[in-house]
């Protein structure tokens, strides 16, 4: 078995360990099953991973559909998630609550270090981060309990240890977790191994380059960024370019990009036709092509799913045409 922690949204924080190479890894390992260690069937049946914005999955998912691995969601007990948010709310209601979870800031911020700081795979693997998320995992459990506070994660995943015991792969397999149950499951699975770092693949690097567009700064070289997403020359690279475009007042030409690509094949990953449809009606009320601009409105409130932001962008625009304030 083969263990790998995945990062949800702040992939995009981590070029060296970016949502394509997630999937790299698994690739490389041919594997027969790949199974999901944070996930319950109903959660991965409903697609909620893709709210939670588990950057990985939607590259993995349509990989293993094509390449016709089974991916299985096996924590049946994933509802207790839950728990840990409305805790936290709970506690939030009153002074002494909020004293409480003020004196855990400290603790927060460590994992959010952590998290925000790029790391490759040989640091990410690494025994010091390892023994820095099992202490904050302890620590976490001293200060609160193990129970609705930590959404029962140690109860979790010792069952999820114990229900992969049972099963006793003989087959190459990998296992995916989110980075805190990776670090409950590689103490309680001891023979899961995790993968040799290897160099970064071509695919890897234009994934990097296109999570850098994704959080364009002020900072960034804007005309390089935009030379490198034209090398990368996927659906994806032309949004995050009409995006440079629109940042750098010119609603025109992001326009243009817009216009040609909606007129294209733009539906991987699953998260960018709700954004260039959204982006695109944006454009057209700025262009005072209102009727266009509807119409793209309702093409996302269309989709079978869209991010959220996507489908707030789209109400917004049915409402009032879009201005720049």
């Amino acid at each position: 078995m083969l263990l790998l922690p995945t990062l949800g949204p702040f992939h995009l924080l981590h070029p060296r360990y970016n949502a394509v190479s997630v999937l790299e890894y698994v690739r490389q390992q041919a594997p027969q099953q790949v199974w999901l260690a944070s996930y319950g069937p109903e959660e991965l049946a409903a697609g909620t991973w893709r709210d939670e914005g588990e950057l990985p999955l939607f590259h993995l998912l349509p990989w293993a559909q094509a390449a016709r691995v089974p991916v299985e969601a096996l924590d049946s007990r994933a509802y207790l998630k839950a728990e840990a948010d409305r805790f936290r709310q709970a506690l939030s209601q009153f002074p002494k609550g909020q004293e409480i979870l003020a004196s855990a800031a400290g603790l927060e911020e460590r994992l959010q270090s952590l998290l925000t700081t790029p790391q490759s795979p040989q640091t990410l693997w690494s025994p010091a981060i390892l023994a820095e998320l099992q202490a904050y995992l302890t620590d976490y459990r001293e200060r609160f309990g193990e129970g609705p506070a930590t959404g029962f994660r140690q109860e979790r995943m010792q069952a999820l240890a114990s229900q992969l015991r049972d099963r006793q792969p003989t087959e190459p397999v990998v296992i995916l977790a989110d980075l805190l149950d990776y670090a409950l499951l590689r103490g309680l699975l001891p023979e899961a191994q995790t993968p040799e770092p290897q160099a970064p693949s071509p695919a890897e690097r234009q994934r990097s380059v296109l999570d850098r567009a994704w959080r364009l700064e002020a900072s960034d070289d804007w005309g390089a960024l935009l030379a490198q997403l034209a090398e990368v020359g996927s659906p994806e690279a032309q949004y995050c370019a009409a995006q440079i475009y629109l940042a750098a007042g010119q609603p025109g030409d992001a326009l243009e990009l817009l216009e040609e690509l909606i007129h294209s094949e733009f539906s991987f990953p699953e998260y960018l036709p709700g954004y260039v449809l959204a982006r695109y009606g944006q454009l057209a009320d700025l262009s005072n092509q209102r009727d266009k601009a509807l119409r793209a409105y309702q093409a996302v409130l269309a989709l079978a799913w869209a991010p959220r932001e996507a489908q707030e962008i789209a109400l917004a625009g049915q409402r009032a045409p879009f201005k720049v304030s």
